[in-house]
């Protein structure tokens, strides 16, 4: 078994492992929107493991904007399952389907801040239309849940004594900047679920997603990890742009397991941060990578003038105080999400 396979297989094993009511799933019918996306693609793979390795008869239905061929360490990429079917569909439309869906994961969006930039037309049309036409579909579902894909950006520029920030927290967003094309149609998805929610009783759960990092990241991510790891692995150096920026980072398998656990043990209603406890500069994330992975020439550059997008937040941790009490932690650190991740992509 190459690096590559044995990384993910130990991932969902982990992910299967924990104590979830996953029997919930069972006999369902489960939609998910953005499944070409890095946090979908766990999602999707976790819920193929649950058939493959606890029978749960579970149906997979992704939506994605374009059919295309997917990372081949997934088993997504075998697209004559019988337990997948993806959906070719623009979700700014309304969606129309024949059979009956019991759950819904909508992280359809464009996440990425070239992405944004390069369109914010497209990102307000998916987070503001597309939330509120899957929330229509699911009116007449009678789903057993939603799970809307927010972020931790939908807080803003939090004052400094506020300092990990907690789910009710929220600071200035710019609405005159491009990056707020993301951020501030994030907030009005929420308050769309919300008026969903209240109105037609429809069981949404809200997750805000700190910087999720890990295996499968696309070559073309400019975030900070995978940008790191890939200049690195060319021998490129990397670029550091704001001293005083930090982020707190979760490995991937952990924040998919905290997906779950919002989506099948919350009991009502709300938003919950998802996040490690641990913040570090870039700079210090950069000097890490390159430590860890120890086969590349690449050197740590300060460059405060260059031309890179740059966050308008500067510091950026969040309290998961909320999230815990639902039996959720991270357990995965930073060193051994970097290592798993960089082993991966130097396969």
């Amino acid at each position: 078994m190459n690096h590559k396979d044995k990384i993910l297989k130990e991932d969902f094993e982990f992910i299967l492992s924990q104590d979830l009511p996953w029997e919930k799933f069972e006999n369902s019918t489960i939609l998910i929107s953005g499944g070409n996306g890095f946090l979908a693609r766990y999602m999707i793979e976790t819920l193929l493991y649950l058939n493959d390795y606890k029978n749960l008869n579970i149906k997979v239905l992704s939506i994605v904007k374009t059919i295309r061929s997917h990372p081949p360490c997934f088993k997504i990429c075998e697209q004559d399952r019988s337990d997948l079917q993806f959906i070719k569909h623009d979700i700014r439309n309304p969606l129309f389907l024949n059979e009956k869906v019991d759950y819904i994961i909508h992280s359809a969006s464009n996440a990425r801040p070239e992405l944004y930039h390069k369109d914010p037309v497209g990102t307000l049309e998916a987070n503001i239309k597309g939330t509120m036409n899957l929330l229509d579909f699911s009116k007449f579902n009678k789903i057993k849940g939603f799970l809307f894909f927010s972020s931790g950006g939908v807080l803003g520029r939090i004052r400094e004594a506020d300092i990990p920030a907690s789910e009710s927290d929220y600071g200035y967003i710019d609405p005159l900047d491009l990056s707020s094309s993301y951020g501030e149609s994030k907030r009005m998805a929420e308050t769309i679920c919300s008026s969903w929610s209240a109105q037609f009783d429809i069981p949404t759960r809200i997750v805000r997603p700190s910087y999720v990092y890990g295996p499968g990241f696309s070559s073309e991510d400019e975030r900070v990890v995978p940008k790191f790891i890939s200049r690195a692995i060319k021998n490129l150096n990397l670029n550091i742009n704001c001293e005083k920026v930090t982020r707190s980072f979760c490995y991937i398998a952990d924040a998919t397991i905290a997906f779950f656990t919002v989506l099948l043990k919350a009991d009502s209603f709300g938003a919950w941060n998802v996040s490690s406890k641990r913040e570090e500069s870039l700079s210090t994330l950069a000097k890490m990578i390159l430590d860890i992975d120890g086969k590349s020439s690449s050197k740590v550059i300060k460059n405060y003038n260059n031309k890179e997008i740059k966050s308008p937040v500067e510091r950026s941790a969040f309290c998961i105080k909320k999230i815990e009490k639902l039996g959720w932690k991270d357990k995965t650190t930073l060193e051994e999400g970097l290592e798993r991740t960089i082993k991966f992509h130097r396969s």
